[in-house]
């Protein structure tokens, strides 16, 4: 009986310092190992494609905020670009202190048209305020105010809207020619007005041109598009 107990002690003491070894599995018949690897490659295709569409998904995110980013840009540069009309020599079509947006790339696909509301700097200056101003005469031709009325290339310019005759033409009771670049610019405040008829502001030339004024942001009361 004590040998009995002695053997089994001494089982149990080999078992603990060597544990069994697992049984070895049975090897796969090629059909299960062909079974298995495609499960394999199903797995390894689930998470590269898994990848590749988070990547893709990134690009295309990435794109669609460059996109907005640069329309925005464009948006802001080109028709956003706000002035401040400074003074009474628009009213009554602006008054002093009404904020404008203005439109660069007008003139840089086109000319300024008679009519048109330019936001100008006169003689390119940096350091001055933008004055605004309508366009009245144009590139090459010849104006002339006479007894308040204004004169272009020797006839009577006749004006869609109702503005006050001019009674000091200032320079213009001469004859101002205009250069290929020039422009000749009035406000429509006619008699309360710092325009091309000075010396200040005189002739102004096409590089001096900011934008067409297109709408008048405030205040709320003035917000409206401006049309010619």
């Amino acid at each position: 009986m004590a040998l009995y107990h002695n053997r089994d002690y001494m089982r149990k003491v080999r078992d603990y310092v060597q544990p069994p070894q697992p049984q070895p599995q049975p090897a796969l018949t090629p059909r299960e190992e062909k079974r298995l690897r495609r499960r394999q490659e199903k797995a390894e295709s689930i998470i590269t494609g898994g990848r590749g569409r988070i990547v893709r998904s990134a690009l295309l995110w990435a794109f669609q905020i460059v996109i907005v980013i640069m329309f925005a840009y464009v948006t802001v540069y080109f028709f956003g670009q706000s002035r401040t009309n400074v003074g009474q020599g628009m009213d009554p079509t602006l008054s002093g202190g009404d904020t404008v947006l203005i439109n660069t790339l007008a003139y840089q696909l086109g000319a300024p048209e008679r009519g048109d509301i330019v936001s100008f700097r006169p003689n390119g200056s940096g350091s001055s305020h933008s004055y605004i101003m309508r366009v009245i005469g144009l590139p090459g031709e010849k104006v002339q105010i006479i007894d308040g009325m204004i004169y272009i290339d020797g006839k009577v310019f006749l004006e869609q809207k109702d503005y006050p005759s001019i009674t000091n033409p200032g320079m213009a009771a001469d004859e101002i020619r205009l250069s290929d670049q020039e422009y000749f610019l009035l406000g429509d405040n006619r008699n309360n007005s710092e325009d091309s008829r000075f010396a200040e502001i005189g002739n102004i030339k096409t590089d001096e041109i900011e934008g067409k004024v297109w709408f008048v942001t405030g205040p709320a009361a003035h917000r409206r598009l401006l049309r010619g």
